[in-house]
Protein backbone atom coordinates (compact mmCIF):
# COMPACT_ATOMS: atom_id res chain seq x y z
CA UNK A 1 0.00 0.00 0.00
CA UNK A 2 2.82 2.12 0.82
CA UNK A 3 4.50 1.33 -2.70
CA UNK A 4 0.88 2.82 -4.48
CA UNK A 5 0.82 5.53 -2.34
CA UNK A 6 4.60 6.77 -3.42
CA UNK A 7 3.75 5.83 -6.78
CA UNK A 8 0.79 7.81 -6.85
CA UNK A 9 2.43 11.04 -5.31
CA UNK A 10 5.26 10.28 -7.89
CA UNK A 11 2.90 10.53 -10.77
CA UNK A 12 1.63 13.44 -9.19
CA UNK A 13 5.09 15.40 -9.12
CA UNK A 14 5.48 13.90 -12.81
CA UNK A 15 2.62 15.60 -13.87
CA UNK A 16 3.43 18.68 -12.67
CA UNK A 17 6.84 18.83 -13.77
CA UNK A 18 5.39 17.71 -17.09
CA UNK A 19 2.94 20.63 -17.08
CA UNK A 20 5.49 23.03 -15.96
CA UNK A 21 7.68 21.99 -19.09
CA UNK A 22 5.00 22.66 -21.19
CA UNK A 23 4.39 25.67 -20.13
CA UNK A 24 8.18 26.70 -19.97
CA UNK A 25 8.13 25.28 -23.41
CA UNK A 26 4.98 27.16 -25.13
CA UNK A 27 7.00 30.46 -23.66
CA UNK A 28 9.72 29.57 -25.36
CA UNK A 29 7.98 28.90 -28.34
CA UNK A 30 6.20 32.19 -28.26
CA UNK A 31 9.05 33.74 -28.00
CA UNK A 32 10.14 31.56 -30.68
CA UNK A 33 7.81 33.04 -33.40
CA UNK A 34 8.84 36.37 -32.45
CA UNK A 35 12.32 36.35 -33.18
CA UNK A 36 14.11 37.24 -36.79
CA UNK A 37 15.21 33.58 -36.91
CA UNK A 38 11.42 32.46 -37.61
CA UNK A 39 10.61 35.07 -39.86
CA UNK A 40 13.07 33.74 -41.99
CA UNK A 41 12.61 30.12 -41.23
CA UNK A 42 8.64 30.93 -42.09
CA UNK A 43 9.62 32.83 -45.15
CA UNK A 44 11.82 29.85 -46.54
CA UNK A 45 8.81 27.15 -45.73
CA UNK A 46 6.42 29.10 -47.75
CA UNK A 47 8.81 30.20 -50.62
CA UNK A 48 9.35 25.85 -51.03
CA UNK A 49 5.37 25.58 -51.18
CA UNK A 50 4.89 28.38 -53.59
CA UNK A 51 7.26 26.31 -55.57
CA UNK A 52 6.04 23.01 -55.45
CA UNK A 53 2.56 23.98 -56.23
CA UNK A 54 4.37 25.52 -59.33
CA UNK A 55 6.28 21.78 -59.75
CA UNK A 56 2.87 20.05 -59.65
CA UNK A 57 1.05 22.13 -61.83
CA UNK A 58 3.77 21.83 -64.13
CA UNK A 59 3.60 17.99 -63.76
CA UNK A 60 -0.25 18.38 -64.35
CA UNK A 61 0.04 20.39 -67.61
CA UNK A 62 2.84 18.18 -68.71
CA UNK A 63 0.65 15.12 -68.24
CA UNK A 64 -2.24 16.55 -70.51
CA UNK A 65 -1.94 15.35 -74.30
CA UNK A 66 -2.49 18.75 -76.19
CA UNK A 67 -3.01 22.01 -75.15
CA UNK A 68 -6.67 21.71 -75.75
CA UNK A 69 -7.36 20.01 -72.95
CA UNK A 70 -5.79 23.23 -70.71
CA UNK A 71 -9.22 25.18 -69.08
CA UNK A 72 -10.59 28.25 -70.25
CA UNK A 73 -9.00 29.97 -67.57
CA UNK A 74 -5.48 28.88 -67.76
CA UNK A 75 -5.35 29.85 -71.51
CA UNK A 76 -6.68 33.10 -70.46
CA UNK A 77 -3.97 34.10 -68.04
CA UNK A 78 -2.05 32.62 -70.93
CA UNK A 79 -3.03 35.09 -73.33
CA UNK A 80 -1.98 37.77 -70.43
CA UNK A 81 1.35 38.00 -71.81
CA UNK A 82 0.32 38.63 -75.50
CA UNK A 83 0.35 41.77 -76.66
CA UNK A 84 -3.24 42.95 -78.95
CA UNK A 85 -1.90 42.39 -82.45
CA UNK A 86 -0.55 38.73 -81.14
CA UNK A 87 -3.89 38.40 -79.74
CA UNK A 88 -5.76 39.03 -82.57
CA UNK A 89 -3.55 36.62 -84.29
CA UNK A 90 -3.98 33.34 -81.77
CA UNK A 91 -7.72 34.32 -82.13
CA UNK A 92 -7.96 32.69 -85.76
CA UNK A 93 -6.37 29.33 -84.82
CA UNK A 94 -9.78 27.83 -83.68
CA UNK A 95 -13.68 29.15 -82.79
CA UNK A 96 -12.67 28.03 -78.64
CA UNK A 97 -9.37 30.59 -78.98
CA UNK A 98 -11.30 33.24 -80.40
CA UNK A 99 -13.76 33.24 -78.04
CA UNK A 100 -11.24 33.51 -75.44
CA UNK A 101 -9.28 35.76 -77.03
CA UNK A 102 -12.70 38.35 -77.47
CA UNK A 103 -12.54 38.42 -73.18
CA UNK A 104 -12.37 42.25 -71.95
CA UNK A 105 -10.04 41.60 -69.42
CA UNK A 106 -7.71 40.47 -72.27
CA UNK A 107 -7.84 44.19 -73.40
CA UNK A 108 -7.02 46.53 -70.83
CA UNK A 109 -4.66 48.40 -73.25
CA UNK A 110 -4.73 49.01 -76.33
CA UNK A 111 -3.42 51.17 -78.74
CA UNK A 112 -5.01 52.28 -82.25
CA UNK A 113 -1.40 54.22 -83.17
CA UNK A 114 -0.06 52.15 -86.06
CA UNK A 115 3.10 54.09 -86.11
CA UNK A 116 4.12 53.11 -82.81
CA UNK A 117 2.90 49.60 -83.11
CA UNK A 118 -0.43 50.27 -82.60
CA UNK A 119 -3.49 48.35 -84.06
CA UNK A 120 -4.33 49.89 -87.57
CA UNK A 121 -7.86 50.24 -87.95
CA UNK A 122 -9.74 50.20 -91.82
CA UNK A 123 -11.38 53.83 -91.70
CA UNK A 124 -14.18 51.53 -93.95
CA UNK A 125 -14.37 49.42 -90.39
CA UNK A 126 -14.99 52.08 -87.85
CA UNK A 127 -18.36 51.99 -87.69
CA UNK A 128 -17.67 47.66 -86.44
CA UNK A 129 -14.92 49.59 -84.14
CA UNK A 130 -17.27 51.52 -82.11
CA UNK A 131 -19.85 48.06 -81.71
CA UNK A 132 -16.27 46.54 -80.30
CA UNK A 133 -16.45 49.17 -77.60
CA UNK A 134 -19.29 48.12 -75.40
CA UNK A 135 -18.31 44.70 -75.71
CA UNK A 136 -14.72 43.50 -76.38
CA UNK A 137 -13.40 46.87 -75.16
CA UNK A 138 -15.62 47.45 -71.62
CA UNK A 139 -12.93 47.03 -69.64
CA UNK A 140 -10.40 49.34 -71.34
CA UNK A 141 -8.09 51.20 -68.85
CA UNK A 142 -5.54 52.63 -71.24
CA UNK A 143 -6.32 53.30 -74.80
CA UNK A 144 -4.48 55.46 -77.67
CA UNK A 145 -6.21 56.54 -80.48
CA UNK A 146 -4.84 58.10 -83.79
CA UNK A 147 -6.83 61.11 -85.68
CA UNK A 148 -9.19 58.78 -87.19
CA UNK A 149 -10.34 57.50 -84.70
CA UNK A 150 -10.56 60.57 -82.91
CA UNK A 151 -14.43 61.04 -83.80
CA UNK A 152 -17.81 62.31 -81.94
CA UNK A 153 -19.18 58.58 -81.92
CA UNK A 154 -16.04 56.70 -80.67
CA UNK A 155 -15.46 59.44 -77.64
CA UNK A 156 -19.41 59.20 -76.90
CA UNK A 157 -18.68 55.35 -76.95
CA UNK A 158 -15.49 55.43 -74.35
CA UNK A 159 -17.55 57.46 -72.26
CA UNK A 160 -20.52 55.50 -71.82
CA UNK A 161 -19.57 51.41 -72.40
CA UNK A 162 -15.65 51.77 -70.43
CA UNK A 163 -16.24 52.83 -67.22
CA UNK A 164 -13.11 52.30 -66.28
CA UNK A 165 -10.95 53.99 -68.77
CA UNK A 166 -8.09 56.12 -66.96
CA UNK A 167 -5.41 56.95 -69.14
CA UNK A 168 -6.25 58.72 -72.72
CA UNK A 169 -3.93 59.64 -75.72
CA UNK A 170 -5.41 61.73 -78.52
CA UNK A 171 -2.79 61.86 -81.06
CA UNK A 172 -3.31 64.74 -83.45
CA UNK A 173 0.02 65.33 -85.21
CA UNK A 174 -0.95 63.54 -88.37
CA UNK A 175 -4.21 65.30 -88.86
CA UNK A 176 -5.16 67.38 -91.74
CA UNK A 177 -8.36 68.48 -90.89
CA UNK A 178 -10.27 67.83 -87.71
CA UNK A 179 -14.12 66.27 -87.89
CA UNK A 180 -16.94 68.29 -86.63
CA UNK A 181 -17.38 67.94 -82.81
CA UNK A 182 -20.26 70.39 -82.52
CA UNK A 183 -22.68 67.06 -81.73
CA UNK A 184 -19.97 65.97 -78.53
CA UNK A 185 -21.99 65.29 -76.07
CA UNK A 186 -20.27 63.12 -73.60
CA UNK A 187 -16.22 62.38 -72.72
CA UNK A 188 -14.77 60.49 -71.28
CA UNK A 189 -14.92 62.03 -67.33
CA UNK A 190 -12.60 59.52 -65.35
CA UNK A 191 -9.50 60.12 -66.34
CA UNK A 192 -6.32 60.41 -63.85
CA UNK A 193 -3.81 60.78 -67.24
CA UNK A 194 -4.69 62.85 -70.83
CA UNK A 195 -2.15 63.40 -73.43
CA UNK A 196 -2.57 65.39 -76.19
CA UNK A 197 -0.15 64.99 -79.03
CA UNK A 198 0.23 68.44 -81.37
CA UNK A 199 -0.08 68.96 -85.39
CA UNK A 200 1.62 71.75 -86.47
CA UNK A 201 -0.92 74.11 -87.58
CA UNK A 202 -4.37 71.95 -87.03
CA UNK A 203 -5.99 73.97 -83.96
CA UNK A 204 -7.91 72.14 -81.03
CA UNK A 205 -9.51 75.08 -79.56
CA UNK A 206 -12.91 74.09 -81.00
CA UNK A 207 -12.63 70.25 -79.64
CA UNK A 208 -11.38 71.07 -76.08
CA UNK A 209 -14.49 73.36 -75.53
CA UNK A 210 -16.18 70.66 -75.86
CA UNK A 211 -14.53 68.21 -73.77
CA UNK A 212 -13.19 71.00 -70.80
CA UNK A 213 -16.14 70.12 -68.32
CA UNK A 214 -15.23 66.67 -68.45
CA UNK A 215 -11.14 66.58 -67.84
CA UNK A 216 -11.36 68.49 -64.18
CA UNK A 217 -10.05 64.64 -62.67
CA UNK A 218 -6.69 64.65 -64.30
CA UNK A 219 -3.95 64.31 -62.92
CA UNK A 220 -1.21 63.84 -65.39
CA UNK A 221 -1.34 66.09 -68.16
CA UNK A 222 0.97 65.48 -71.57
CA UNK A 223 1.03 68.27 -74.12
CA UNK A 224 3.74 66.78 -76.70
CA UNK A 225 4.87 69.21 -79.47
CA UNK A 226 6.35 69.38 -82.94
CA UNK A 227 9.91 70.08 -81.94
CA UNK A 228 11.16 67.45 -84.03
CA UNK A 229 9.35 68.55 -87.08
CA UNK A 230 10.46 72.20 -86.54
CA UNK A 231 13.35 72.80 -89.03
CA UNK A 232 13.94 76.86 -89.07
CA UNK A 233 13.72 78.56 -85.96
CA UNK A 234 12.77 81.57 -87.52
CA UNK A 235 9.68 79.12 -89.24
CA UNK A 236 6.31 80.63 -87.90
CA UNK A 237 5.11 78.68 -84.70
CA UNK A 238 1.32 78.36 -84.15
CA UNK A 239 -0.51 78.24 -80.84
CA UNK A 240 -2.86 75.56 -81.04
CA UNK A 241 -3.79 74.85 -77.86
CA UNK A 242 -5.14 77.57 -75.53
CA UNK A 243 -3.07 76.73 -72.42
CA UNK A 244 -4.51 79.90 -70.64
CA UNK A 245 -8.29 78.52 -70.88
CA UNK A 246 -6.97 75.00 -70.01
CA UNK A 247 -5.69 75.34 -67.32
CA UNK A 248 -8.65 76.99 -65.78
CA UNK A 249 -10.42 73.06 -65.90
CA UNK A 250 -7.11 71.33 -64.62
CA UNK A 251 -7.52 71.87 -60.69
CA UNK A 252 -5.64 68.36 -59.78
CA UNK A 253 -2.81 67.95 -61.82
CA UNK A 254 0.37 66.42 -60.43
CA UNK A 255 2.19 65.70 -62.73
CA UNK A 256 2.18 68.66 -65.91
CA UNK A 257 4.48 67.35 -69.32
CA UNK A 258 4.98 69.74 -71.46
CA UNK A 259 7.73 68.11 -74.15
CA UNK A 260 8.51 69.76 -76.96
CA UNK A 261 6.49 72.69 -77.53
CA UNK A 262 7.63 75.64 -79.58
CA UNK A 263 4.78 77.88 -78.78
CA UNK A 264 5.15 77.34 -74.45
CA UNK A 265 6.66 80.29 -73.02
CA UNK A 266 7.35 81.55 -69.87
CA UNK A 267 3.90 83.10 -69.45
CA UNK A 268 1.98 79.55 -70.76
CA UNK A 269 4.03 78.19 -67.43
CA UNK A 270 2.91 80.78 -64.98
CA UNK A 271 -0.63 80.27 -66.28
CA UNK A 272 -0.69 76.51 -65.55
CA UNK A 273 1.06 77.31 -61.83
CA UNK A 274 -1.70 79.73 -61.09
CA UNK A 275 -4.25 76.79 -60.71
CA UNK A 276 -1.99 73.83 -59.69
CA UNK A 277 -1.41 74.24 -55.82
CA UNK A 278 -0.81 70.05 -55.94
CA UNK A 279 2.00 70.49 -58.69
CA UNK A 280 4.66 68.11 -57.61
CA UNK A 281 6.50 67.17 -61.46
CA UNK A 282 7.27 69.79 -63.96
CA UNK A 283 8.83 69.22 -67.57
CA UNK A 284 9.11 71.70 -69.96
CA UNK A 285 11.90 69.90 -72.04
CA UNK A 286 12.63 71.13 -75.64
CA UNK A 287 10.46 74.17 -75.00
CA UNK A 288 13.17 76.40 -76.53
CA UNK A 289 11.49 80.10 -75.39
CA UNK A 290 10.80 79.12 -71.87
CA UNK A 291 13.87 81.35 -70.02
CA UNK A 292 13.01 80.99 -66.64
CA UNK A 293 11.64 84.30 -65.52
CA UNK A 294 8.67 81.99 -64.64
CA UNK A 295 10.25 79.73 -61.69
CA UNK A 296 10.58 82.10 -58.90
CA UNK A 297 6.55 82.29 -59.12
CA UNK A 298 5.76 78.84 -59.66
CA UNK A 299 7.74 77.14 -56.85
CA UNK A 300 6.28 79.97 -54.29
CA UNK A 301 3.29 78.86 -55.14
CA UNK A 302 3.71 75.15 -55.77
CA UNK A 303 5.08 74.10 -52.25
CA UNK A 304 4.78 70.17 -53.39
CA UNK A 305 7.20 70.54 -55.94
CA UNK A 306 9.73 67.83 -56.26
CA UNK A 307 10.54 67.26 -60.02
CA UNK A 308 11.76 69.87 -62.66
CA UNK A 309 13.43 69.29 -65.59
CA UNK A 310 14.25 72.27 -67.96
CA UNK A 311 16.24 70.23 -70.48
CA UNK A 312 17.01 72.27 -73.88
CA UNK A 313 15.96 75.32 -72.15
CA UNK A 314 17.27 78.72 -72.95
CA UNK A 315 17.22 80.01 -69.31
CA UNK A 316 18.55 83.16 -68.43
CA UNK A 317 22.12 83.33 -66.16
CA UNK A 318 20.71 86.41 -64.21
CA UNK A 319 16.97 85.24 -63.82
CA UNK A 320 17.88 82.00 -62.80
CA UNK A 321 20.26 83.18 -59.97
CA UNK A 322 17.46 85.52 -58.62
CA UNK A 323 15.21 82.17 -57.82
CA UNK A 324 15.15 81.64 -53.52
CA UNK A 325 16.28 77.55 -54.89
CA UNK A 326 17.15 77.19 -51.38
CA UNK A 327 13.35 77.48 -49.94
CA UNK A 328 11.81 74.72 -52.36
CA UNK A 329 11.48 71.00 -51.81
CA UNK A 330 13.52 70.29 -55.56
CA UNK A 331 14.65 66.92 -55.30
CA UNK A 332 15.10 66.48 -59.55
CA UNK A 333 16.50 68.49 -61.70
CA UNK A 334 17.58 68.32 -65.34
CA UNK A 335 19.60 70.94 -66.78
CA UNK A 336 20.85 69.03 -69.30
CA UNK A 337 22.20 71.09 -72.68
CA UNK A 338 21.55 74.59 -71.34
CA UNK A 339 23.60 77.61 -71.92
CA UNK A 340 23.87 78.13 -67.72
CA UNK A 341 27.64 79.94 -66.66
CA UNK A 342 29.81 78.59 -63.92
CA UNK A 343 28.28 81.34 -61.57
CA UNK A 344 24.53 80.23 -62.34
CA UNK A 345 25.05 76.58 -61.82
CA UNK A 346 27.16 77.57 -58.92
CA UNK A 347 23.86 79.40 -57.41
CA UNK A 348 21.55 76.53 -58.36
CA UNK A 349 23.71 73.69 -56.59
CA UNK A 350 24.96 75.27 -53.90
CA UNK A 351 21.28 76.30 -52.55
CA UNK A 352 19.58 72.53 -53.40
CA UNK A 353 20.27 70.44 -49.85
CA UNK A 354 17.39 67.82 -50.58
CA UNK A 355 18.65 67.11 -54.49
CA UNK A 356 18.69 63.40 -54.93
CA UNK A 357 18.80 63.56 -58.95
CA UNK A 358 20.34 65.14 -61.32
CA UNK A 359 20.96 65.56 -65.28
CA UNK A 360 23.58 68.21 -65.89
CA UNK A 361 24.91 66.64 -68.90
CA UNK A 362 26.43 68.42 -72.36
CA UNK A 363 27.39 71.41 -69.59
CA UNK A 364 30.24 73.53 -71.40
CA UNK A 365 30.43 75.44 -68.04
CA UNK A 366 30.56 72.34 -65.51
CA UNK A 367 33.95 72.76 -64.44
CA UNK A 368 36.30 71.66 -61.40
CA UNK A 369 35.17 74.96 -59.67
CA UNK A 370 31.71 74.27 -59.66
CA UNK A 371 32.11 70.82 -58.55
CA UNK A 372 34.51 72.24 -55.77
CA UNK A 373 31.84 74.88 -54.52
CA UNK A 374 28.83 72.12 -54.69
CA UNK A 375 30.87 69.46 -52.84
CA UNK A 376 32.09 72.25 -50.04
CA UNK A 377 28.46 73.73 -49.86
CA UNK A 378 27.73 70.50 -48.26
CA UNK A 379 24.63 70.16 -50.49
CA UNK A 380 25.52 66.87 -52.03
CA UNK A 381 24.31 65.15 -49.11
CA UNK A 382 21.19 63.49 -50.27
CA UNK A 383 22.71 63.00 -53.88
CA UNK A 384 22.42 59.72 -55.18
CA UNK A 385 21.61 59.86 -59.13
CA UNK A 386 24.31 62.53 -60.99
CA UNK A 387 24.58 62.24 -64.89
CA UNK A 388 27.33 64.35 -66.01
CA UNK A 389 27.92 63.10 -69.65
CA UNK A 390 29.91 65.16 -72.24
CA UNK A 391 30.89 67.40 -69.47
CA UNK A 392 34.20 68.18 -71.25
CA UNK A 393 35.39 70.85 -68.61
CA UNK A 394 35.96 68.88 -65.74
CA UNK A 395 39.54 67.31 -64.74
CA UNK A 396 40.30 63.86 -63.71
CA UNK A 397 41.57 65.06 -59.98
CA UNK A 398 38.06 66.53 -59.35
CA UNK A 399 36.04 63.49 -60.48
CA UNK A 400 38.19 61.71 -58.24
CA UNK A 401 37.96 64.32 -55.10
CA UNK A 402 34.19 63.84 -55.57
CA UNK A 403 33.97 60.08 -55.72
CA UNK A 404 36.24 59.23 -53.23
CA UNK A 405 33.88 61.44 -50.76
CA UNK A 406 30.76 60.92 -51.64
CA UNK A 407 31.16 57.37 -54.28
CA UNK A 408 29.09 55.48 -51.11
CA UNK A 409 26.34 56.97 -52.01
CA UNK A 410 25.81 56.92 -55.61
CA UNK A 411 23.19 54.63 -57.06
CA UNK A 412 23.67 56.18 -60.72
CA UNK A 413 27.01 57.15 -62.15
CA UNK A 414 27.35 58.52 -65.70
CA UNK A 415 30.09 59.73 -66.79
CA UNK A 416 30.56 59.01 -70.36
CA UNK A 417 31.50 60.85 -73.00
CA UNK A 418 35.05 62.50 -71.36
CA UNK A 419 38.03 60.78 -73.16
CA UNK A 420 40.43 62.05 -70.08
CA UNK A 421 38.86 59.26 -67.75
CA UNK A 422 40.47 56.27 -68.42
CA UNK A 423 41.74 52.73 -66.88
CA UNK A 424 43.76 54.23 -64.39
CA UNK A 425 40.94 56.22 -63.56
CA UNK A 426 37.91 53.68 -63.38
CA UNK A 427 40.47 50.55 -61.35
CA UNK A 428 40.98 53.25 -58.22
CA UNK A 429 37.27 54.86 -58.38
CA UNK A 430 35.21 51.65 -59.38
CA UNK A 431 35.98 50.28 -55.44
CA UNK A 432 34.49 53.31 -53.98
CA UNK A 433 31.35 52.68 -56.24
CA UNK A 434 29.73 49.75 -54.15
CA UNK A 435 26.54 50.83 -53.68
CA UNK A 436 26.27 51.90 -57.38
CA UNK A 437 23.53 50.26 -59.72
CA UNK A 438 23.76 52.49 -63.48
CA UNK A 439 27.15 52.90 -64.35
CA UNK A 440 28.40 54.60 -67.55
CA UNK A 441 31.98 54.55 -68.64
CA UNK A 442 33.96 55.44 -71.96
CA UNK A 443 33.65 57.53 -74.90
CA UNK A 444 31.80 56.55 -78.10
CA UNK A 445 33.98 56.22 -81.58
CA UNK A 446 32.17 58.91 -83.01
CA UNK A 447 33.26 61.75 -80.58
CA UNK A 448 36.20 64.09 -81.00
CA UNK A 449 38.81 63.90 -79.84
CA UNK A 450 39.64 60.00 -80.58
CA UNK A 451 41.06 57.65 -77.40
CA UNK A 452 44.68 57.07 -77.69
CA UNK A 453 45.31 54.63 -75.34
CA UNK A 454 44.12 51.28 -75.03
CA UNK A 455 41.59 49.90 -72.23
CA UNK A 456 42.18 46.43 -70.89
CA UNK A 457 38.60 45.72 -70.79
CA UNK A 458 38.93 42.53 -68.76
CA UNK A 459 40.26 44.58 -65.60
CA UNK A 460 37.34 46.19 -65.77
CA UNK A 461 34.99 43.25 -65.65
CA UNK A 462 36.78 41.83 -62.69
CA UNK A 463 36.72 44.69 -60.48
CA UNK A 464 32.78 45.53 -61.31
CA UNK A 465 32.05 41.95 -60.32
CA UNK A 466 34.28 42.12 -56.80
CA UNK A 467 32.72 45.66 -56.01
CA UNK A 468 29.25 45.89 -57.57
CA UNK A 469 26.97 43.44 -56.44
CA UNK A 470 24.12 45.38 -57.26
CA UNK A 471 25.09 46.47 -60.88
CA UNK A 472 21.52 46.33 -62.85
CA UNK A 473 22.59 48.18 -65.77
CA UNK A 474 26.35 49.24 -67.52
CA UNK A 475 27.41 50.87 -70.78
CA UNK A 476 31.37 50.75 -71.74
CA UNK A 477 31.62 52.83 -75.29
CA UNK A 478 34.63 52.38 -75.90
CA UNK A 479 35.22 50.61 -79.35
CA UNK A 480 36.88 47.61 -80.56
CA UNK A 481 40.16 49.47 -81.36
CA UNK A 482 40.55 51.04 -78.17
CA UNK A 483 39.52 47.57 -75.73
CA UNK A 484 42.05 44.89 -75.23
CA UNK A 485 40.77 41.34 -74.28
CA UNK A 486 42.70 38.35 -73.85
CA UNK A 487 41.56 34.50 -74.17
CA UNK A 488 40.48 34.37 -70.68
CA UNK A 489 38.27 36.81 -70.92
CA UNK A 490 35.04 34.22 -71.07
CA UNK A 491 36.26 33.59 -67.51
CA UNK A 492 35.72 36.95 -66.14
CA UNK A 493 32.50 37.18 -67.90
CA UNK A 494 31.44 34.74 -66.19
CA UNK A 495 32.20 36.03 -62.46
CA UNK A 496 30.30 38.80 -63.42
CA UNK A 497 27.18 37.37 -64.43
CA UNK A 498 27.69 35.25 -61.26
CA UNK A 499 28.59 37.89 -58.60
CA UNK A 500 26.07 40.70 -60.28
CA UNK A 501 22.67 38.88 -60.55
CA UNK A 502 20.92 42.02 -60.56
CA UNK A 503 21.99 42.70 -63.86
CA UNK A 504 20.03 43.06 -66.75
CA UNK A 505 21.44 45.55 -68.89
CA UNK A 506 24.85 45.56 -70.22
CA UNK A 507 25.27 48.19 -73.73
CA UNK A 508 29.13 47.35 -75.34
CA UNK A 509 29.93 48.92 -78.78
CA UNK A 510 29.19 46.57 -81.75
CA UNK A 511 32.12 44.44 -82.04
CA UNK A 512 34.47 41.51 -81.00
CA UNK A 513 33.98 42.07 -77.60
CA UNK A 514 29.89 42.21 -78.04
CA UNK A 515 29.68 39.22 -79.87
CA UNK A 516 31.76 37.35 -76.64
CA UNK A 517 29.73 38.63 -73.95
CA UNK A 518 26.58 37.86 -75.77
CA UNK A 519 27.43 34.53 -76.80
CA UNK A 520 28.34 33.95 -72.92
CA UNK A 521 25.19 35.20 -71.57
CA UNK A 522 23.11 33.55 -73.98
CA UNK A 523 24.58 29.91 -73.18
CA UNK A 524 23.05 30.98 -69.64
CA UNK A 525 19.77 31.81 -71.02
CA UNK A 526 20.00 35.38 -70.59
CA UNK A 527 19.27 36.44 -74.12
CA UNK A 528 18.02 40.36 -73.93
CA UNK A 529 21.05 41.64 -71.12
CA UNK A 530 23.33 42.22 -73.92
CA UNK A 531 23.26 45.22 -76.61
CA UNK A 532 24.72 47.43 -78.55
CA UNK A 533 25.27 51.04 -78.54
CA UNK A 534 24.32 51.65 -81.93
CA UNK A 535 20.18 50.75 -80.60
CA UNK A 536 20.29 51.35 -76.95
CA UNK A 537 21.50 54.04 -74.30
CA UNK A 538 21.93 54.15 -70.87
CA UNK A 539 21.03 56.80 -68.35
CA UNK A 540 19.18 58.50 -65.68
CA UNK A 541 15.84 59.07 -66.45
CA UNK A 542 14.33 55.33 -65.15
CA UNK A 543 15.40 56.52 -61.69
CA UNK A 544 13.33 59.35 -61.34
CA UNK A 545 10.62 58.71 -59.29
CA UNK A 546 8.02 60.26 -61.98
CA UNK A 547 9.48 58.32 -64.61
CA UNK A 548 6.53 56.27 -64.88
CA UNK A 549 4.03 59.17 -65.17
CA UNK A 550 6.49 61.21 -67.59
CA UNK A 551 6.07 58.23 -70.66
CA UNK A 552 4.65 59.18 -73.94
CA UNK A 553 4.53 57.08 -77.08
Amino acid sequence: MLDLFRSKGDTKANDGHASTSSNTWLAKKKHFRDTEEWRVKKTRILNKLRALSKINLALVLSRMPTIEKLPDKVLRDIFQYLSPKQINQVGLVCKRWRVISQNPGLWKFVSFRPNYGGIQVNPQCIDFFIQLIGTRFSELRIVELATDLITPNVLYELANKAPKLQYLTLDFSTAMQLHDFTDLQSFPSRLKSLTLCLSENIFLEGFLRKVYTFISSVETLHIIGTYEKVEDEEEEVYETVNVFKLKQFLPNLRVVNLWGVPFITDEHVDAISSNCAHLECLCVNYCPKVTGSCLKLVLQRCRKLKTLFLAHTKLDNNIVKMVDWEKTRIEELDIKGTELNSEALISILTRLPHLRWLDASWLENMTDQVLEAWQNSNAMGSLQFLNMDTCDSLNEQALVDMIKRHGHQFHGLCLGGQHKLLEYFWMNMIPQLRNIRVMVMGIAEDCCPKVVAKIHVDQFIDCIAQNCPRLTRLEVRWDDETLRFSDKSSKFIDVLRMKCLMLHSIVLSDGQYYELVRSNFERADRMSVVRTTEMCRTGLLHCSRYFNQLLFN
